[in-house]
């Protein structure tokens, strides 16, 4: 078993824990990937979702150029390309 001890930080308006690499590596958790949160008998568990896979227009909708480094796909030649 994996087991750490860590402190609650403020997070905006909510609380935060930083999880160690080894405790997500133990549990199979990684950058991004989607997790349920429950209370069960006083004790927090970290589950990951079991949803569906995003089809393209579902992966299109939540494209945010300002949080993708601005990159978007150029629709018109902005140099010596030829189109």
């Amino acid at each position: 078993m994996t087991a750490t001890i860590l402190d609650i930080k403020k997070w905006g308006n909510s609380l935060g824990v930083r999880l160690p690499v080894a405790i997500a590596r133990a549990a199979r958790l990684h950058v991004d990937q989607r997790v349920c949160l429950s209370v069960e008998e006083g004790a927090i568990i970290i589950r990951p979702e079991q949803g569906h896979d995003l089809t393209l227009e579902e992966r299109l909708s939540r494209f945010d150029p300002a949080r993708h480094s601005g990159e978007t796909m150029q629709t018109r030649a902005v140099g010596a390309e030829k189109w």
